[in-house]
């Protein structure tokens, strides 16, 4: 019997209208490139942004600037058009991954067409930043700054001698000014940024995206709160780095713990929501970690095989998507090979990606 009951939200939730900016820099011509696990970054987020199955955003009001699009006049023209659409009522949230630049006492945000000799320039300071925050409306907005990464760790200090990389704290407290304004930083003003290698994802969105997609804890009313995203990334990350990355929240005049997005699509739990239910949520997470690892299917570095699977067993076709959702169906059922389990085919994934903090959680839960 199925337990679960869709809510209605009303129009002062996210669900009525939720906006979003995603930009993501990671091949600079003037800065150290960073790892691509940037851009993974940014198409998961607005992936995940605009599920049906997950946050319920309108794919018409999630923007992604990429690489190349990231130009400072594209982030502030995306800016002023978020000003012009979002209303009081709404939700807004902004996303950047890349690197943050140290202009004396303030930070910037450094766009793909930085000019390390013209950075004052060239970057969105702090300041424009802040104002073009205080223009949007949106009784609920939310920064998230992804802004320091360990790929670009050794050269990190500093390129040239105008452009000195990284966000310190002081910013995201001018940033954070007004109600309903959050600031989450992926880590310290003193700390980097990790991107583990093998990782789709650096650690900060791996574990944002994992909160987003219904894996931080919420109230049963279907929605999503803003204290919930940042406990669940927080205690993750520090988990996977103690000591080294802590990421932190800025807020000045938070009144409430405001939803940013639907749970699993708005799906109320009922207190009688079925074991079964549950289980198959963390089916359906195996899946997707799965298919961005092995995107080619079951047989793809023969990782079915090397679990203890007999890929005959299997009824496989269409994208490699499609075949691990049949494959994951079957091994549900007892299936697919006299050897092959959860447990076996998890271990055997992480002799690949043995930094994969999402498989090693999964890992540590069976």
């Amino acid at each position: 019997m199925n337990t679960r009951e869709v809510i209605e939200v009303d129009e002062k939730t996210p669900s009525a209208d939720r906006h979003a900016l995603v930009v993501a820099v990671a091949n600079y011509a003037q800065a150290p490139v960073l790892p691509c696990s940037v851009l993974n970054d940014a198409q998961d987020v607005v992936a995940t942004l605009t599920s049906a199955a997950h946050c319920g955003y309108a794919p018409q009001n999630v923007k992604l600037l990429l690489d190349t699009q990231a130009t400072l006049d594209a982030i502030r023209q995306e800016l002023d058009a978020l000003a012009a659409r979002a209303q009081p009522s709404d939700t807004v949230l902004i996303f950047f991954s890349g690197h943050g630049a140290r202009l004396g006492d303030e930070s910037a945000l450094v766009p793909v067409d930085c000019d390390s000799h013209r950075v004052a320039q060239t970057t969105l300071a702090e300041q424009e930043f802040s104002a073009a925050l205080a223009r949007i409306k949106a009784e609920r907005l939310v920064v998230l700054i992804d802004a320091c990464h360990a790929g670009a760790a050794a050269s990190f200090k500093s390129i040239s001698a105008t452009l000195d990389l990284g966000f310190n704290e002081k910013s995201l407290n001018q940033l954070a000014q007004g109600t309903g304004r959050v600031m989450i930083a992926s880590s310290r003003a003193t700390e980097y940024s990790y991107a583990l290698g093998g990782a789709r994802n650096s650690l900060f969105t791996e574990h944002l995206l994992g909160a987003l997609r219904g894996g931080a804890r919420t109230q049963g009313d279907g929605l999503i709160r803003v204290f919930e995203v940042f406990n669940y990334v927080s205690e993750r990350v520090r988990h996977a780095m103690p000591g080294q990355q802590h990421p932190i929240f800025k807020a000045s005049d938070l009144e409430d713990n405001f939803p940013i997005a639907l749970e699993l699509g708005g799906v109320k739990r009922l207190d009688a929501t079925s074991a079964a239910a549950e289980s198959g949520k963390v089916w359906r997470q195996l899946e997707e970690i799965l298919s961005d690892l092995y995107p080619a299917g079951p047989q793809d570095q023969d990782i079915w095989l090397r679990a203890g699977g007999d890929i005959s067993r299997l009824r496989l076709g269409g994208t490699g998507r499609a075949s691990w959702f049949a494959a994951l169906r079957t091994l549900r059922q007892g299936g697919g090979g006299a050897e092959i389990n959860q447990s076996s085919l998890i271990d055997s994934a992480l002799q690949d990606f043995p930094h994969h903090q999402e498989l090693k959680n999964f890992a540590i839960g069976s």
